[in-house]
């Protein structure tokens, strides 16, 4: 594999680690019967502290219940040290129950100025693992192997400490931004506020905020139950010395109860990381396959070979499996 494949593979799990970051809010509440629907308050009524919950309730369950949507969203992200900023746009169809996704991603953020990197990426999730095509050069370089396949459970394997490990696998499931599960998180939130009513794509919406801090999260997140008390603090502990201060969400609901646009950001000392994300088509079937074998290069596969050929004083020329 040549320098300019390895770049562009580490441009896109740089991508990748940034969509699934973002997801780092878990099955919290388990949401409720309300029936309010959402878009009724009059303009001039801010809804009480009850009927938001009683909303933000309804949203979750329909949304869980839903299992699927079309999404379309922007990140926006610091990038290098003159303090610039990357964008990554994404589109196409995911599903929670299971966890699969089938998106195409674009974006400043996914060349990184190379120009040697595809200008899209396919990305696919299926079975806990995430799929990325990338594209004609790489399949010349890789033997006609377009698509990087990244293992969550291999990628556990090498993070780290146990913590990190535990954190990784527990949450394979939940690697791709499940809005109910935003919504869970968002009734955690101590602060959270209805801030009335708005349209979105031309339909009418309540418009709701919340903010959490890492630590307000962390004990939202049912899956990092797998994680003793000493490893919960290690985690707290290594993601305070990173820096990142906490969690902006914002969330309009339709008067169908479902959550119709999301905007989330994630305070670091480089700057902001902004997700905008619209959803759409509720319920739409999400039938995602992985690509066929023979087009596919397992990177922690490719890994290990090219350690072991080093360990053995070879030039770890392999071409993956």
């Amino acid at each position: 594999m040549g320098m300019s494949a390895w770049k562009r593979a580490g441009v896109s799990l740089t991508a990748v680690a940034v969509v699934a970051g973002v997801a780092g809010c878990q099955d919290g509440d388990e949401g409720g019967s309300g029936k309010k629907k959402a878009a009724e308050a009059p303009k001039s009524q801010v809804q009480t502290q009850g009927e938001i919950t009683e909303v933000i309730q309804a949203a979750y369950r329909k949304t869980s219940e839903a299992k699927s949507a079309k999404v379309r969203m922007t990140m926006s992200m610091p990038v290098g040290a003159g303090g610039g900023e990357g964008t990554i746009e994404l589109s196409g169809v995911q599903g929670w129950d299971p966890a699969v996704m089938d998106v195409t991603m674009k974006g400043s953020a996914l060349s990184a100025g190379d120009p040697d990197a595809p200008s899209q990426v396919r990305m696919v999730l299926v079975d806990n693992a995430m799929y990325m095509d990338m594209g004609a050069k790489q399949a010349a370089e890789m033997d006609g192997k377009r698509w990087m396949k990244l293992d969550f459970k291999a990628a556990a394997e090498v993070a780290g400490s146990e913590a990190m490990k535990k954190q990784m696998t527990g949450s394979l499931e939940n690697m791709n931004q499940d809005p109910a599960q935003q919504l869970a998180l968002l009734l955690d939130s101590p602060n959270l506020k209805h801030i009335g009513p708005e349209k979105v794509d031309g339909a009418p919406a309540q418009h709701y905020k919340g903010t959490l801090t890492f630590e307000e999260m962390v004990d939202a997140n049912k899956s990092l139950e797998v994680l003793s008390e000493k490893e919960r603090k290690e985690l707290v502990a290594n993601v305070k010395k990173a820096g990142v201060k906490g969690y902006d969400t914002e969330l309009w609901v339709n008067e169908d109860n479902f959550p119709v646009k999301m905007v989330i950001g994630i305070k670091t000392p480089q700057g902001t990381v902004d997700m905008t994300a619209h959803y759409s088509d509720y319920g739409a079937k999400a039938t995602v396959q992985a690509p066929p074998a023979k087009d596919t290069f397992d990177l922690f596969t490719m890994l290990k070979e090219l350690e072991s050929a080093g360990a053995d004083g070879g030039t770890g020329a392999g071409s993956g499996s």
